[in-house]
């Protein structure tokens, strides 16, 4: 018998063992301290993305434009209706006045403007008004600036019965989605969590086994959670990072704890002692979470190719919680296995054992691997067949910005904004042309300004007349135009492009020395959605070229990363078909209950590329590992297939199942834009755990035969390495080849 060769990971194991309590607690402090001192002590503020950097392209630079000159304040309304009284009425101006007084002393309230004053806004019908009034600070500050001026609201109703008095605008609006949002994403927490322990206890056959890569993945988690304030100094966070956070650092974390334990039981079913065991699986199946999560990492910096600034704190968020999730795998994981010793069998669930081999084989997937290596051709064929008919609808997807149209209509909020919009349809979607000159109010630019407000009085798209705002030193005019549409639809569209394209180039926008540019809710999605259409190229590019490059170096084959990529391409383009048909055409409408707006949320298809290839080449690397370890020991291809897969399936099929059931969650959420998500990351992976790796990928390895191994003698003497043995493989078998035993 020969010791097994030391490699990093192993080392890493070695180290964490013999040292348990001070990676333990070492790792239990760090997390404490994190938590503590940012999340609690504010050492590091976290920065957010400010409401200009949320848009792109033009209409940011509008949106820079207004921001800069003082024209974009935190602007809300008190809506006062009554179904008896009109505006006309002295009772109902009365209690207009009594609001605006009322507004008027409230912390945090400034400009408080009525109809009266020659602000606000009456109804058509006369049974609804509009007090305009500001909440001071910037936009980042609102969200607690804006709970003053609510609390006034909320008294003015309470006083006022015979009234319906509420609050709209910008700040009270985001601030009570992110509550419904929160309330959601809550909701997909408690059923994720007891769901993932569920399968992991049955995955594992035991409690204490399944509560240790839970436990892990949330500790993990939660030092993510304070850590990304650090990055956000350069890369400002959305607010949605703390759910994605979670729902990324439970997928990862249980996936490489899981990994990391199935071999170490398998190493012991085998006759290792726990020492020897677990240093066993750190030098196999710890090298392979340590290359799946490079793998994993590249795949989520993808995001900062977009340059979008929701993206790039995505692409912060991802990467930050999958390196510590990876550092928690390798250095305490270790640790924690040595101080549980034969412990970690307490809780053991009999039937589970029923459901494995003692060594970790499979029972399904060996019959299937068997059947599908007799005849790989049909098998391949038939699992190619299926992903691309599955893939096909997608060349047919369109992509849309969710709306108002698209969420519960249900909830208060929405109920209150379609009150708000059935009373003044033209506060929905409004264009606004950004004008900055030396001086807008005089010369050629303010005949320019004067013609737009002509022509578009003359065009039947527009369905008020437009609102001018100039700013105090003159430079800035803000030319508002009323359209048709919810600020996302086709009209909405069609309204933007007679103004980019007719009306500003014809007007304002030939004047020498101004420069106009256009803002507003249809302005932001075609801003984005062009962003998108050119970047997304790019970080293709960008994570295929890395990840083919990195695979290269692992496996020395240039057959395996080609195949990898190409076979994870399959999996995500299966994905967006379904995404298609489910939700652009609606077949999924009755069972997941929405209404199909006729596309894909347009944020999707990257943010889904980059998940799912990172995530899948998590299963790929992890079961490629095992046969490769089984070539070098001197199977033939084929049989190192078949027994890799087999024994590594099982494994990849339950760490499938927790994400399958984590994504799945998603799907029960309120908001379509959860549903697709959680649609299309639980259907890719169930492909890819399923489908792909139990029969497209044998019997792919199993036509190509010894040629998975290719690589051209003059590309091998040119990556890092060359000449050198597998040294940092763990070479032998649990029944052939004992490792030194580890000093723990």
């Amino acid at each position: 018998m020969q010791p097994t060769k030391s490699n990093f990971t192993s080392r890493v194991a070695h180290w964490s063992a013999t040292h348990r309590r001070r990676a333990i607690w070492g790792w239990l402090g760090l997390v404490f301290a994190l938590v503590s001192l940012i999340m609690g002590g504010k050492v590091v503020e976290q920065k957010d993305i400010s409401a200009v950097d949320s848009f792109s392209r033009e209409s940011q630079q509008a949106e820079r434009a207004l921001t800069d000159a003082g024209l974009r304040p935190n602007e809300e309304v008190a809506l006062i209706q009554s179904e008896s009284l009109t505006a006309e009425d002295p009772e109902f101006g009365a209690m207009v006045d009594r609001a605006a007084a009322k507004l008027a002393s409230t912390k945090h309230v400034s400009n408080v403007v009525t109809p009266a004053d020659g602000g606000g806004a009456v109804s058509e019908d006369g049974h609804s008004v509009l007090v305009d009034f500001e909440i001071e600070g910037t936009d980042l500050e609102a969200a607690d600036n804006v709970v003053a001026s609510e609390d006034t609201i909320a008294s003015l109703q309470s006083d006022n019965p015979e009234f319906n008095v509420e609050q709209v605008g910008s700040a009270s609006t985001d601030k009570e989605l992110e509550a419904v949002f929160g309330a959601d994403l809550g909701k997909a927490g408690m059923l994720s969590l007891p769901l993932t322990l569920l399968i992991l206890a049955i995955a594992l056959g035991g409690l204490v086994a399944a509560g240790v890569p839970l436990l892990l993945a949330l500790t993990g988690v939660m030092a993510t959670m304070a850590l990304v304030a650090i990055p956000s100094q350069l890369f400002p966070l959305d607010s949605n990072v703390g759910p994605l956070v979670l729902l990324i650092g439970l997928a990862v974390g249980v996936d490489y704890s899981l990994f990391y334990m199935r071999r170490e039981r398998e190493e012991r079913a085998n006759g290792l002692s726990p020492q020897e065991s677990l240093q066993a699986a750190a030098a196999t199946s710890g090298r392979a979470v340590l290359i799946s999560g490079i793998t994993v990492m590249i795949a989520m910096a993808g995001m900062f190719i977009t340059g979008e600034a929701t993206f790039e704190s995505f692409a912060v968020a991802t990467v930050t919680v999958v390196a510590v999730e990876l550092f928690a795998s390798l250095v305490v994981l270790p640790a924690v296995l040595a101080w549980l010793g034969d412990r970690i069998e307490k809780g053991r669930i009999p039937f589970t054992r029923r459901l494995r081999r003692p060594a970790g084989e499979s029972r399904m997937w060996s019959a299937i691997v068997r059947r599908v290596m007799r005849r790989p051709a049909i098998s391949a064929s038939l699992a190619a067949g299926l992903l691309i008919a599955l893939a096909i609808p997608a060349l047919s997807m369109t992509t849309t910005q969710s709306g108002p149209d698209d969420l519960p209509q249900d909830i208060p909020l929405m109920q209150k904004y379609n009150r708000y919009t059935d009373a003044f349809p033209d506060k929905v979607n409004v264009n606004e042309v950004v004008v900055e000159a030396d001086d807008v109010r005089s010369g050629e630019v303010a005949v320019a300004i004067d013609e737009l407000v002509a022509q578009a009085g003359e065009s039947k798209t527009f369905i008020a007349p437009a609102d001018i705002t100039y700013s105090d030193d003159g430079t800035v005019a803000q030319i508002g135009l009323a359209s048709r549409g919810n600020g996302t639809d086709q009209k909405s569209i069609e309204a933007l492009d007679e103004v980019r394209d007719e009306l500003v180039p014809a007007t304002v926008g030939a004047v020498d020395g101004a420069d106009a540019n256009v803002t507003g809710g249809a302005a932001s999605t075609e801003d984005f959605n062009q962003v998108l259409d050119e970047r997304m190229p790019l970080v293709f590019a960008f994570v295929l070229g890395l990840a083919f490059v990195l695979l290269l170096i692992t496996f020395r084959s240039i057959v395996i990363p080609i195949k990898a990529i190409v076979l994870n391409l399959l999996s995500v383009g299966a994905a967006y078909g379904v995404l298609v048909i489910v939700f652009q055409n609606g077949a999924g409408e009755s069972l997941l209950g929405f209404e199909s707006n006729g596309g894909v949320t347009n944020w999707l298809p990257v943010f889904l590329f980059v998940i799912l290839f990172g995530l899948s080449m998590d299963y790929h690397v992890f079961i490629l590992t095992r046969v490769r370890e089984l070539y070098d020991r001197g199977m033939s291809t084929e049989d190192a297939v078949r027994e890799g897969i087999s024994r590594t399936a099982g494994t990849v099929t339950s760490a499938a199942l927790v994400m399958v059931g984590v994504f799945g969650v998603f799907a029960t959420l309120s908001f379509i834009d959860f549903k697709e998500m959680g649609v299309g990351l639980a259907v890719a992976i169930l492909i890819d755990a399923t489908i792909i790796r139990g029969v497209l990928l044998p019997a792919v390895m199993a036509l190509l035969g010894d040629r998975n191994w290719y690589l051209p003698q003059w590309l091998d003497r040119l990556l890092p390495g060359s000449g050198r043995r597998d040294d940092e493989r763990y070479t032998g078998s649990a029944d052939e080849v004992r490792p030194e035993p580890a000093r723990v």
